[in-house]
C-alpha cells in the first residue's frame, strides 16, 4: 500500500527551481532515504511533504487523500510529523512536558489523553531518565532524541527526519541509528534526508538522489551509491 504519493511536482522562487517534476511513491512501512549535495532541494521537498510550502504544480497524496493545498496543522493531525536540522525545544519546559505539547497539539488531545502515549515515547527513543529535566541544559545527543521523541509524539504514519545524525560522534550516531530502526521495526514509515551516508543506508530499503531539485536516481541503495552518476555529483568530476 502506497502512503505517500508525489506527482510532477514542482517549485520555483523567481528564476530559482528547487523542485522539478518530483515524482516518487512511498510505501507503508517502509524507509527511503533522501541524499545530494548542499542545495539540492532536499529540505524544501520536506517543506512541501508537510505543507509548510505549496507546490507551483503537481499533486501530493498522503494516505489516500490528495493534500496539496492541505496546510500544515491539517497534514500533521492526518498524520506527518518531522524532525528539523536544529532542534529548538522549548528549553525552559521539561523533556516530558515538551512531549505533552507536541502530542496535544499534534494529536488534537487533552493532556490526560496523551500522557500514557508520551510516557511511551520516552522510552522508546530512551529519553525516560531525563523526562524532568529541562530541555536547555540536554546535551546534543539528547537534544536529538528529544526532536524524535516531539515528532513521535504526533502519532505518525509518516516521520521525516532531516539531518538527525548531524554533528554526533561515531558512538552517539550508533545509538541513535539503533533508536530509529527500533520504531521502523514498530511499523513506522520513515524518509530521510541525511548526509551520514553510513546512518543512512543502515535503516533504509530504497534511496533517492536530488539534484538542482530534480530525482536523479531512485532505487536500491548499494545500486544508487555505486551509479556513475551519483559520484559525479558528489565527487564534482567526471567518473
Amino acid at each position: 500500500m502506497t502512503i505517500l504519493s508525489l506527482r510532477n511536482v514542482s517549485k520555483s522562487f523567481g528564476a530559482l527551481t528547487v523542485a522539478d517534476d518530483v515524482s516518487f511513491d512511498v510505501a507503508a512501512g517502509q524507509a527511503l532515504g533522501i541524499i545530494g549535495p548542499n542545495g539540492a532541494g532536499k529540505s524544501t521537498l520536506f517543506n512541501l511533504i508537510t505543507g509548510n510550502l505549496t507546490s507551483d504544480a503537481g499533486s501530493i497524496h498522503f494516505d489516500g487523500a490528495d493534500v496539496t493545498r492541505v496546510p500544515p496543522m491539517q497534514r500533521c493531525l492526518s498524520g506527518i510529523g518531522r524532525s528539523f536540522q536544529i532542534p529548538q525545544p522549548f528549553d525552559h519546559l521539561t523533556v516530558f512536558e515538551n512531549l505533552l505539547v507536541a502530542a496535544t497539539h499534534g494529536q488534537g488531545k487533552s493532556e490526560h489523553e496523551v500522557e500514557q502515549d508520551c510516557v511511551r515515547i520516552l522510552e522508546q527513543t530512551e529519553m525516560s531518565e531525563v523526562a524532568n529535566n529541562p530541555a536547555g541544559g540536554l546535551r546534543l545527543l539528547q537534544r536529538k532524541r528529544l526532536e524524535l521523541a516531539r515528532a513521535m509524539a504526533t502519532r505518525p504514519k509518516l516521520l521525516l527526519l532531516d539531518e538527525i545524525a548531524g554533528g554526533l560522534t561515531d558512538a552517539e550516531c550508533t545509538a541513535l541509528i539503533d533508536t530509529i530502526k527500533g520504531l521502523h521495526a514498530s511499523g513506522v514509515t520513515i524518509i530521510w534526508i541525511e548526509h551520514v551516508l553510513h546512518a543512512l543506508t543502515s535503516v533504509v530499503e530504497r534511496l533517492l538522489v536530488l539534484d538542482f531539485g530534480k530525482v536523479i536516481g531512485l532505487g536500491d541503495p548499494d545500486e544508487i551509491m555505486n551509479s556513475r552518476e551519483v559520484k559525479e555529483i558528489y565527487l564534482g568530476i567526471e567518473v
